[in-house]
């Protein structure tokens, strides 16, 4: 992680002893002072350019901070090819459901998990997914040709065999055809056995949400359009999902967050995502940001409101995310540092902004982390 541009420290000197403090802001100049509790190490932030595959950078950046947890050397590992092996699977699902479900360039944490167990993983050096000179992903054409390529097969009523060779060339053609071999720091592998070479097991890791229109403690399909497999997350209360990231993330075990970035209170170019304590209704547009740039005290959100919100349309799976660390502002106020992917060139914290813990308990729409970083009373009661 790279805080450099805006990182200040401050020396408090007493008898025989040296105190450092590091302390962020949200912006060069900002009024926000972070103090760091925690800050796990990650991999650079990427950029998913215009491409909506947040879910597999998030992801994919996620397992690469389990490597480094691990004490395994840094990685760069290809989203690219997640991309690549999830896209043929999510088609042959909207074929056989006559295209009743979501069809798109969207995904979910266990996309990834289920691609790296099925399919294996590649470096990014060896998969780009970058093809005729490109330096930047754009995926609008091809998710285009590819939802008009499914829809034509489930106009036909009938499946013809041949629809996924289709399918295939067309993201071959935009995402460039997968190794079957590659070199990777001397070695020969191809995209399963590096995947074993690292160590993850993808059995590990869970997901987690906190619902009550499910019963708590166990385990259902989260209902939002990306979640086209059908997997399942453990529905946990909401004081118990806060519980979770913090002894996480203060045990050493990042998170992924997926979450509702559509919010008012979120502004990736001011480095936050807060909720504060007041009628958003009752502020003109022109007023939000001078509310948003000062510290604030931050909305109690309650059970009731995120499943308000989650019901009304208002909490949606917009966006996926990786939480790396907790700070607290000059107010002590519980904030996440979140490594985005969006490039380190649209705000002033290369690419990190600091969400509050009153947005991540309104709206996460769910978490994905190792189950050893689950809380032990938590994990006994869903059965880890």
């Amino acid at each position: 992680m790279n805080f450099k541009k805006y990182l200040f420290i401050a020396v408090a000197t007493t008898v025989g002893l040296n105190i450092t403090a590091q302390t962020l802001t949200n912006k060069k100049d900002g009024n926000y002072k972070f103090t760091v509790v925690k800050n796990l190490e990650a991999t650079e932030v990427q950029n998913q350019a215009q491409s909506g595959t947040c879910w597999t950078f998030s992801s994919l950046s996620f397992f690469e901070s389990e490597l480094l947890r691990m004490g395994k050397p840094k990685v760069n590992l290809s989203e690219m090819f997640i991309v690549r092996n999830s896209y043929p699977d999510k088609a042959d699902k909207y074929v056989r459901m006559h295209g009743l479900i979501n069809f798109g360039p969207g995904g979910a944490f266990h996309d990834v998990a289920y691609v790296i167990k099925n399919y294996g993983i590649v470096p990014q050096s060896a998969y780009s997914g970058l093809v005729n000179g490109e330096k930047e992903i754009n995926h609008n054409e091809l998710d285009a040709m590819l939802k008009a390529e499914v829809d034509v097969v489930v106009k036909e009523n009938k499946i013809n065999p041949a629809w996924s060779k289709t399918v295939n060339s067309t993201l071959d053609a935009y995402l460039g055809k997968v190794p079957e071999t590659f070199d990777y720091m001397g070695k020969q592998y191809n995209p399963k056995s590096f995947a074993q070479s690292l160590g993850l097991d993808m059995n590990n890791y869970v997901e987690l949400t906190s619902f009550t229109h499910h019963p708590f403690y166990t385990k259902f399909a989260i209902e939002v359009q990306d979640n086209w497999a059908w997997d399942q997350v453990y529905n946990v209360p909401l004081n118990e999902l806060t519980d979770v990231i913090d002894n996480a993330i203060m045990n050493g075990y990042s998170v992924a967050w997926g979450a509702d970035v559509s919010e008012k209170g979120f502004s990736f170019k001011n480095g936050v995502a807060v909720v504060p304590d007041l009628d958003w209704s009752d502020v003109k547009k022109e007023k939000m940001d001078s509310i948003i740039l000062t510290p604030s005290k931050q909305k109690e959100i309650t059970q009731a409101m995120r499943q308000e919100a989650f019901d009304n349309y208002e909490t949606q799976d917009d966006h996926g995310m990786h939480i790396v660390g907790i700070v607290k502002d000059q107010n002590g106020t519980k904030y996440y540092i979140v490594k985005n992917s969006w490039g380190v060139k649209n705000n002033d914290c290369d690419g990190y902004f600091y969400a509050s813990e009153a947005f991540v308990k309104y709206k996460t729409t769910d978490i994905m982390l190792h189950k050893d970083g689950v809380k032990k009373e938590i994990a006994k009661k869903l059965g880890l």
